[in-house]
Order: structure tokens, then sequence, then C-alpha cells
């Protein structure tokens, strides 16, 4: 594969990044609103939410199959649109079965995009030969905040769903398929073919389980922010349904700041202390979200957990491919399913915990949680530090 080859290759999936970026923030943002137009009680929203990723999960492991047929480009080429179609139809119905369908959809169409997006990245860091996913999730904050403010402009201008949602999904589903067109993958990483439990004979499910239990607990803290955020500042706070679309904006440009500089600290200290510092902060965010005594100083907390979460998922995707790397789709796709495990368990538990005895006090599961994946950074390190987060690399290619 040439240089220009890699290099365009890295900034069309980097806009596909960006493009679920804006369609996630979109729908999480609006929560509230969603609420309102189906008439979902504050009973049934935690079943609503937890078939997403339930859903996802699904599909996830079903593109495990189908990237191993037609590769992982070909499946981001369609699953994208798909998402931003699904937004659409969430925005469009008014009954309840409506939001049931459409939410289904939008699950089904992120575990395809989610699998095979972090599967290009970790194929294209090997090509690199050196730590490059902090950009691409980077690209994922930054269409968050994008999709955040427009979320924020919908509220206050008191637009509909539908009508907050048309010109987007008009705009980024002829983008995603013209981006689609230079999606490249990395090759073969180096030593693939040696063989082994990191050859292409299989995955050995004792070295993956630490970054499993790492990106669930990401997750959970992640889908704290994204379900709860908005309803925690509007319910909790008491600050206004415009005021609450802020918190998840605040956390993804913190999330896009720690991103931005994330593969220079991998770079520089290794992996492993970069998610050990992240997982400290991510604590102390929620530990002050839950003792904020008004809506702006929750806005603070947030942001600070952004920068703390910002860097433990992309890593945890970076340390999968590097421990498989004749099998790097595979432990990528497994992986991708401990996400939705983060989002199907973090999601309710913090409704039920709010409901049975405070939404202050259910932020402080997460951040437990979240400082435990102190004790898994070590998987991060040793074998992990092949590439991408240690100073031993297996090639290096010149593209910028």
């Amino acid at each position: 594969m040439t240089d220009a080859r890699l290099r365009r290759g890295r900034g069309s999936l980097a806009v596909g990044f960006f493009a679920q970026g804006v369609a996630f923030a979109l729908l999480v943002t609006r929560i509230p609103a969603i609420q309102d137009r189906y008439g979902i009680s504050d009973a049934l929203l935690p079943a609503f939410l937890a078939a997403v990723p339930v859903l996802a999960g699904v599909a996830s492991v079903t593109t495990e199959k189908v990237v191993a047929r037609v590769g992982p480009a070909v499946v981001l080429r369609w699953a994208q649109p798909f998402v931003l179609l699904a937004l659409l139809a969430v925005g469009a119905g008014t009954e309840l079965w409506q939001a049931a369908v459409a939410l289904g959809l939008f699950g089904i169409a992120v575990g395809a995009l989610d699998a095979s997006m972090n599967m290009l990245g970790v194929s294209l860091q090997r090509a690199y030969g050196r730590s490059i996913m902090l950009g691409f999730h980077a690209s994922y904050s930054l269409g968050g905040i994008v999709g955040a403010s427009l979320a924020w402009a919908g509220a206050h201008w008191h637009l509909s769903l539908f009508t907050s949602y048309l010109p987007v999904v008009a705009v980024l589903v002829p983008l995603a398929l013209v981006g689609s067109r230079w999606y490249a993958a990395g090759g073969d990483a180096p030593g693939a073919e040696e063989g082994g439990e990191e050859g292409s004979g299989g995955i050995a499910f004792k070295l993956l389980l630490p970054l499993c239990l790492v990106m669930t607990f990401a997750y959970i803290g992640d889908s704290t922010v994204a379900n709860w955020s908005a309803k925690y500042l509007q319910d909790v706070l008491h600050g206004s349904e415009e005021l609450a679309t802020v918190p998840y904006n605040a956390y993804m440009v913190t999330t896009l700041l720690g991103r931005a500089v994330g593969d220079v600290g991998v770079r520089r200290l290794g992996a492993a202390a970069v998610v050990r510092g992240g997982a400290v902060l991510a604590a102390l965010g929620f530990g002050l979200v839950a003792v904020a005594p008004g809506a702006w100083a929750g806005i603070a907390a947030f942001t600070l957990l952004g920068l703390g979460l910002s860097v433990l998922v992309p890593q945890t995707f970076a340390a999968a491919g590097r421990l498989f790397p004749g099998n790097s789709d595979a432990a990528v796709a497994r992986l991708n399913v401990f996400n939705y495990v983060g989002f199907l368990v973090g999601s309710p538990l913090v409704g039920a915990l709010g409901d049975a005895w405070s939404y202050r006090g259910a932020m402080l599961v997460p951040m437990v949680l979240v400082l435990v994946t102190v004790v898994y950074a070590t998987s991060f390190g040793s074998r992990a530090a092949r590439y991408g987060g240690g100073h031993e690399r297996p090639r290096t290619v010149d593209v910028g």
C-alpha cells in the first residue's frame, strides 16, 4: 500500500469518526425531548436506552463474521448512512412503537459501524507503527461537540426533532458516502505469520479479559454522561432544558482535547501511564458531579470527567490490536461487545439507583468502577508496548 493511500485512508476514516460523533450526540443530548415526544415514562426510559446497546452488541458479533468475507471498509461504507437515516427516523415518528423500531435500527447500525470503524483504525495504526488511534477518537469527539451544539440550537429555537435532524442527515450522508471511497486497511502486522495465541490461530480470552473489563468500566462512565447528564442537570441541578444540552458538549470538548494530545503522551510515557492518569481524573470528575451544588458546577465536573475518560477507550482498542496482530479484526469485534455491555449495565444501573436512592448517589458507582481501571493498566504495557504504547516499533511508514 502506498503512503498516499494510507494518508487518504486515515483522513477518510477520521471523517467517518466525526460523522458518528455528530449522530450519537444528536441522539443522546435530546433524550428528554425524545421522551416527551413519544410519551416515554421515567420507568420505561431505561428499557428503551438498554435496547440500543443490546442490539448493537449483537450486530458487533455478527460484524466479525461479515468482515471476514468482505472486509471492514465495506461494512463501514453502508453502516454509516444507515445510522444517520435511523437517527432521522427517531425524530420523525409520533407513536411509541415507532420510537422502538427507530432506536432498534439505530442500535443495529451502530454496532456494525463501531466495530468496523475501530477495525480499520487498528489496522492503520499497525501500518503507521505508532499511536494514531486517539486521533481518530478525537475526530469522534469533535463530531460530538458539533452534534451537541446543534442539539442546543434546536432546543433554544424550540425546533422539532425532525427539523433539527434533517439538515444534518442531508449533509452527512453524502459526505460519508463520498469519503468511503478512500477507506483503507493497513495490511498484515509483522509477526502475524508466527502463529500461537497472537497469530492467526485464535484469540486467548484470558489475555483479552482485562481489556474487556476496562472497556466495560469506561463505557459505564461514558454512558452515564451520554444518557443521564442532560436529565441530571435539568432534574437534579435545576438547569433549563437549553442548559441541559451543555454538559455533554463540555464533556466532548475536553474529550477532544485529551485525545488530541493523547497520542503524544502515549509515545512518550507509554499507554499504561496514560490510562492510569485518565482513570484517576475520571473518578475525580464523577465525585465532583455527585456533590455539585448547581448547574454550572455540574457542567465543570462533567468537563473534567471528559478529560479523564478520553484516553481509555481508544487505548483499549489499540491494545487489543497489539495483542493479536494476526487476528485484530476479531479481537476488536469481540472487545467492542463490551462497549455495549458497559452501556447496557451503566444506563439502567444509574437510572435504577437514581429512582430508588438518588441520582447524586448513583454517580458514585461509575466513579468507583472507573477507578478500578487503574488495577488493569498493566495490560496496556509490557506486551502492548510493542508499538504505539512504548518505544519499540515493528516498522514505521513515513506517511506523516
